[in-house]
């Protein structure tokens, strides 16, 4: 018998042992091919080219995007936006939170002048009793999202972001979790929050990551222009 077909069996009983360790999870890709659909890459995976901001709140590693641990800030592109599709992934750590600051005012509060779309560990015990619209991929004071599609804590999570005129969609690994017009949810600028939001209906802005000192990683981010 040839020596290589006695060898099989064992691969075979090595492969269905019950505490064989899982597989390793897929290295991170950097950065979407440029004629994805066409969707160009923001990040390169090598350094901060093309974005400004708070850039020592946040480090390349690997391949992906570090909103550091008690660092974060603001990190936004260096050119601003009016329509487009946002796409990317992001992983969570215990109690994470960030944000996506969209058509956002650059030195100012995106929340209010723009819009944050919230990102945060909906699991985390710190956040049960939270307002709706403060959970993951809710358009933050404005619109709560559909919750229960996020993967467990330690995974990475694939998002959409889409902003044409006042629609608004966020999908979150494959769910639509927010689709709203602002006209609606926001009749006349008066907001779930009761909060003056001065830049909700800004036609064109900044987009970035909002960063509270909580350790996030992002790879694939990209976007098209519509």
């Amino acid at each position: 018998m040839p020596r290589y077909a006695a060898v099989l069996p064992l691969l075979f009983l090595a492969a269905c042992r019950p505490d064989a360790p899982p597989p390793p999870e897929p290295a991170p890709r950097v950065a979407a091919a440029a004629d994805e659909d066409g969707f160009v890459p923001l990040f390169n995976g090598t350094d901060l080219t093309g974005w400004t901001g708070d850039t020592d709140g946040y480090a390349v590693e690997d391949g992906q995007l570090i909103c550091l641990k008690d660092g974060g800030g603001n990190l936004y592109v260096d050119r601003d936006f009016s329509d487009f599709v946002l796409r990317f992934a992001f992983k969570l750590e215990p109690g994470g939170n960030n944000g996506v600051g969209i058509r956002a005012e650059r030195g100012k509060d995106a929340a209010y002048h723009g819009m944050e779309i919230q990102i945060l560990d909906d699991s985390a015990p710190e956040y049960a009793d939270l307002k709706p619209w403060q959970y993951h991929g809710s358009i933050y004071g404005v619109a709560a999202a559909e919750r229960g599609h996020q993967k467990p804590v330690g995974a990475w999570n694939e998002q959409e972001i889409r902003a044409e005129g006042t629609r608004i969609t966020v999908i979150l690994n494959g769910h639509v979790i927010v689709d709203v017009d602002l006209t609606e949810v926001a009749p006349d600028g008066r907001t779930v929050d009761g909060r003056a939001h001065p830049g909700l209906f800004n036609e064109r802005g900044a987009i970035g990551f909002l960063g509270h000192g909580h350790r996030i990683a992002f790879r694939d981010i990209r976007i098209k222009e519509l």
